[in-house]
């Protein structure tokens, strides 16, 4: 999870959203990825769908059975469904995202029975650094936004 949040961190350098993911197989990370939305002009371009890219191209196969990804944030309905279609074999998340997320927060797609996989989750590791991280980010960002209004 320290992987991750650096990821997050040059998320947050580049002013991006700070969300870090890492995909780790047999002790080693084989893919990484931070937020690139901005950047990339791709509102795909989340943590987790760059990480599970990289690490399916690390290992010349899109089915990533083994597999962990550590991701600073719960997962949205996009990534969890990425997650699920790579066929990762856990997740693991720190802060919950009570606006997106998809693994209890909002919704819970791993529970959800009528799905042919099933993984494991564990959630809260490094939690208050994961969410320190994205407060602060929106912090500054409101701070910024309220200095550009002009004052009447």
């Amino acid at each position: 999870m320290r992987v991750a949040l650096q990821e997050a961190e040059k998320a947050y350098e580049k002013g991006e959203v700070p969300i870090g993911a890492v995909v780790v197989h047999q002790g080693r990370v084989i893919g990484k990825g931070y937020n690139q939305v901005e950047e990339l002009q791709d509102p795909t371009a989340h943590a987790e769908i760059l990480a599970i890219g990289a690490a399916a191209s690390a290992l010349g196969s899109w089915r990533l059975e083994g597999a962990t990804i550590y991701v600073t944030i719960e997962p949205c309905p996009m990534c969890m469904g990425a997650i699920l279609l790579s066929r990762l074999d856990k997740l693991v998340f720190g802060a919950r995202d009570h606006r997106l997320g998809a693994c209890g927060s909002v919704m819970s797609i791993p529970e959800n029975c009528k799905l042919n996989r099933r993984f494991k989750v564990t959630s809260g590791i490094l939690r208050e650094e994961c969410s320190l991280l994205l407060s602060s980010f929106f912090q500054n960002l409101r701070k910024a936004t309220k200095s550009l209004k002009p004052t009447i």
